[in-house]
């Protein structure tokens, strides 16, 4: 296992276990419905998550990676970005409940808004397009296969152990996991930011 596979898994692993919409979206769904229905959701998010974020590292990042200052400038508002996306996710680690709903979504609607989650917030995308074209652009080719391998790996990982967890101990989890999830991811995400800042200094030096 290389280092890079292990830098692009233990990044993602901050990045998606931080409290959003998509993440909101799938542990209410663990804990308001069974697991054999939970199951088809949270693989139809991953593969919307998975979507979203080839298309940033590979889009955004290839043309970021072609032009130098372009590359800089990206480098440079991707860094103070994830930043402050770490420093969101600090503020908001005491605050998120886990909240149960009387009626299950109907599988049908439930699919479509894992879609939805995803792609439908246009923040989100520009959030991610800069987050992942900027990572794209401080690695060499050799390097982009096993970090994007890690990146797609941690959200399988997180989604399906997430439902998995939820759906087996949703009644004796207790409240304070998820906040030092949220803590421990902040710190992981502010420190990449601070690396991608370190790395744009490096080009102008």
């Amino acid at each position: 296992m290389s280092a890079m596979y292990l830098r692009g898994l233990l990044l993602s692993l901050a990045l998606v276990s931080s409290i959003g919409m998509q993440n909101l979206f799938v542990f209410n769904n663990a804990i308001n419905q069974p697991l054999k229905r939970a199951w088809p959701v949270t693989i139809m998010v991953w593969f919307a998550d998975t979507a979203l974020t080839l298309a940033a590292f590979f889009g955004m990042g290839a043309i970021i990676s072609s032009h130098e200052m372009f590359k800089l400038v990206i480098m440079f508002l991707g860094g103070l970005l994830v930043i402050w996306i770490g420093f969101g996710i600090l503020r908001s680690a005491a605050s998120f409940k886990l909240e149960s709903a009387n009626t299950p979504l109907p599988m049908k609607k439930s699919l479509v808004n894992a879609w939805v989650v995803t792609w439908a917030n246009p923040q989100a995308i520009i959030d991610t397009s800069l987050m992942f074209g900027a990572m794209r652009g401080s690695l060499t080719d050799s390097e982009v296969t096993p970090f994007i391998t890690g990146v797609v790996s941690a959200t399988a990982i997180w989604f399906f152990g997430i439902t998995l967890i939820l759906g087996l101990l949703k009644e004796r989890l207790p409240q304070k996991f998820l906040m030092w999830v949220n803590i421990v991811s902040g710190v992981i995400v502010m420190t990449y930011g601070c690396y991608l800042l370190y790395q744009a200094l490096m080009m102008v030096i």
